[in-house]
């Protein structure tokens, strides 16, 4: 039974408090943080999430701008969380060195923009310390990521975006189910991971397919208690794996339980990012 992973993403936080909101979210039982990064064409960018990029700033992949290199860096400083970063850039190798350098855990390209490279990308995350996964666009078909998944090097986690990649608060698209579906039905410990619209009201759908790793913004930063919200979509994804797991009734699990999980998942994501921070210091 694969592990639920919840991961609050970053771009809905207070950027002027970035490492206490990490701490914060952390203490509310977050396993990863999510940092989506947003690039310009000449330079990684450290400014507010939703500034829009004019027509001479050249070719993007998604119209906002948010955190780069720097931010990763400087929040490293401040945690030994895994930094769960997902790249929407249309050169994702540009920045694997970069991001290894910075502290990254995992290092999300799209497959839209590295389809006659993907075998180098991968490569190249690895060697820097870093776990790689692929995302995809609501419009891009779930088969052009099964060679990601089913090569000599694959990727170990794939992100399934429900929304349209690029601006926060948008409403979550159900009919991004059927791809978690056969993701999940062909390979059944394989990280699955979705991005965009959901919270309390959406988790179900989203668990019930398969998905495991969990990215919420706005419905747990704008949470009168966002460890509620947490909670929640963790209960949801685990009550859901057991469910699909073995058909056993689901029994529910105690607070305690609850809290000591987290505590262990914790210390053994501390563990993997230490391994990972030797590897790049050795680089």
């Amino acid at each position: 039974m694969v592990a639920a992973k919840i991961a609050p993403s970053m771009l809905s936080s207070d950027f002027a408090n970035l490492a206490s909101e990490a701490d914060r979210m952390l203490r509310f039982g977050a396993d990863w943080l999510h940092m989506d990064i947003m690039v310009k064409r000449f330079k990684l960018l450290v400014v507010h999430s939703f500034g829009r990029l004019t027509d001479k700033m050249g070719r993007h992949f998604v119209p906002n701008l948010t955190l780069g290199a720097p931010v990763i860096q400087s929040l490293r400083k401040h945690t030994k969380a895994y930094l769960d970063c997902h790249l929407m850039v249309t050169n994702p190798l540009d920045y694997v060195e970069q991001l290894g350098k910075a502290g990254a855990s995992g290092f999300t390209f799209h497959v839209e923009a590295s389809k006659d490279n993907w075998q180098e990308i991968v490569q190249q995350i690895k060697s820097k310390g870093m776990r790689p996964g692929v995302a995809l666009k609501p419009g891009t078909p779930i088969e052009e990521v099964y060679p990601l998944l089913e090569g000599e090097n694959p990727v170990e986690m794939v992100l399934v975006m429900t929304v349209e990649p690029g601006f926060g608060g948008q409403k979550f698209m159900p009919e991004m189910m059927d791809k978690v579906r056969a993701l999940r039905k062909k390979y059944p410990s394989l990280d699955i991971e979705v991005d965009g619209g959901l919270g309390p009201s959406t988790i179900n759908v989203a668990a019930s397919a398969g998905a495991n790793c969990i990215v919420a913004g706005s419905s747990v930063f704008g949470a009168p208690e966002p460890a509620h919200v947490i909670s929640l979509l963790r209960k949801s994804v685990e009550e859901a794996a057991m469910r699909g797991g073995d058909g056993r009734r689901k029994r529910r699990i105690s607070s305690s339980e609850e809290e000591a999980g987290t505590a262990r998942r914790r210390k053994e994501e501390e563990k993997k990012e230490k391994k990972r921070k030797g590897k790049r210091e050795k680089k």
